[in-house]
């Protein structure tokens, strides 16, 4: 059901679209978190190492899929909010178009260089075939991942954050029965995982295209609708250019630190696997709240209604501190509980890495949060420049305090990083989003 963001009391209509979005991601990790788990548990430590060993690198094609779903979704809600439909749909049948092409580069891409990508994070000899197996299967899976983003940005966009929710309820608990069949019963070991990936991530993305035609075919339009724009291209790339150069960067900052953990040999590399599997549901789960953030800001900002975007800010910042607060005591009390859930007799030194680094970090959930809520607006407003900003030099500074920190310090000079770069980065999107021209507008009336 689509869904008009514009009407209605902000902060009530916030939560109740943001809050299927946050059950959808929970659902999007368990992917991550059941490859891990069952790798950790079935196979071993190694596996386990392999496995999060190759996930830093598909952050990088991950990176793409979302930009093109940040780029659709703001520009399909501005149109959506202002009721231009005609020009709505030919931006969704662009954006379809174009990220067919863009997944056909990267899977050429992925497929030429894997083996320089992983010798690149200096990938211990040991757990190096496995993780090239992985990656290489995953590559394959690309056009999943890719027209699954871009049609959860679509539904978002509409205003619609149920169905995707359902999708990947179904999807991702048919995964973890497939990894434990695939790795347990068929004894196909992190080949297992990474098949069982493919194919449930496949069911939910030809299910997720199929509604998505259906949808835009029960919205009436006059006049033909023409299947290919590249003003409205344009319009998509000045949103996802940005988007895919953030998470590309950040992606490519995680691949240095990831080398860097990898110097401290493979129980380092096991117990980090499992810590940054929990802290990554945590910062993509906020991640997802401020896109949501994202589309409610761009359905006002099309319907022209600016004094709603900072009572959403508001609402939303509510809405994410409310996720982090319980997470981070969870983490902070429990993580030694946690981490042990994806390794079968784990190492003291893969036990240590992983308690050490959610009780540094998780203490801060409350500092990327906000960011993360400002982000949304910025991204929703179209302030690119400044949302980059604010995002490079969070990761900038992450990457060189990981490597500087990292020599007097061991591991936790690398956790460290987290904490220091997010609350600089916090500062500056709070300060760009109050530049807003929500704000002057507020002050005038």
């Amino acid at each position: 059901m689509n869904k008009d963001l514009t009407v209605g009391n902000p902060s009530s209509v916030l939560w109740r679209f943001c809050m299927p979005l946050f059950g959808s991601i929970i659902f999007q990790q368990l992917y991550n978190i059941a490859d891990s788990f069952v790798a950790g548990r079935f196979v071993g430590e190694n596996a386990l190492a392999a496995v999060g060993n190759s996930y830093e690198i598909t952050l990088i094609f991950i990176a793409f899929a979302f930009g093109c779903n940040i780029g659709c979704s703001v520009i399909v809600s501005q149109l959506f909010g202002g009721k231009h439909y005609r020009d709505m749909k030919t931006a969704v049948y662009t954006t379809l178009i174009s990220s067919g092409v863009l997944c056909a580069v990267l899977m050429l891409a992925g497929g030429c260089f894997a083996d320089k990508l992983l010798n690149l994070i200096h990938t211990p000899p040991d757990v190096f075939a496995d993780s090239k197996l992985y990656l290489e299967i995953y590559i394959l899976g690309l056009p999943f991942v890719f027209y699954y983003n871009v049609s959860n940005g679509i539904f978002s966009a509409l205003g619609d954050s149920k169905t995707p929710f359902i999708f990947l309820a179904c999807s991702s608990t048919a995964n973890i029965a497939a990894d434990i069949l695939f790795v347990k019963a068929f004894g196909m070991g992190v080949a297992g995982v990474a098949w069982a990936t493919f194919i449930c991530q496949g069911i939910s993305c030809i299910l997720a295209v199929a509604f998505v035609i259906k949808r835009l075919k029960a919205v009436k339009t006059e006049g033909r609708v023409k299947k290919f724009s590249w003003k409205l291209l344009k319009k998509i790339s000045v949103i996802a250019v940005p988007s895919i150069l953030q998470q590309s960067f950040i992606s490519v900052g995680n691949i240095i630190i990831q080398g860097v953990i990898n110097s401290f040999g493979p129980g380092a590399m096991a117990g980090y696997s499992a810590a940054v599997k929990l802290n990554n549901l945590v910062i993509t789960s906020l991640t997802t709240l401020g896109n949501g953030i994202s589309n409610y800001t761009a359905q006002n900002i099309g319907a022209v209604k600016l004094s709603r975007v900072k009572e959403g800010f508001k609402a939303g910042l509510k809405l994410v501190w409310c996720l982090c607060i319980p997470l981070a005591l969870l983490y902070f009390f429990a993580g030694g509980i946690l981490v042990s859930l994806f390794i079968d007799n784990p190492t003291d030194e893969a036990l240590k890495t992983g308690i050490e680094f959610l009780k540094i970090v998780s203490p801060f959930y409350l500092i990327i949060s906000a960011k993360l809520a400002a982000d949304g607006v910025l991204r929703g407003s179209g302030m690119m420049g400044k949302f980059m900003t604010a995002t490079f030099i969070d990761l900038t500074l992450r990457v060189i305090l990981s490597i500087t920190l990292s020599k007097p310090l061991g591991t936790v000079g690398i956790w460290l990083s987290w904490p220091i770069s997010w609350t600089v980065a916090m500062f500056l999107s709070v300060f760009f989003y109050k530049t807003g021209p929500w704000n002057k507008k507020q002050k005038k009336t």
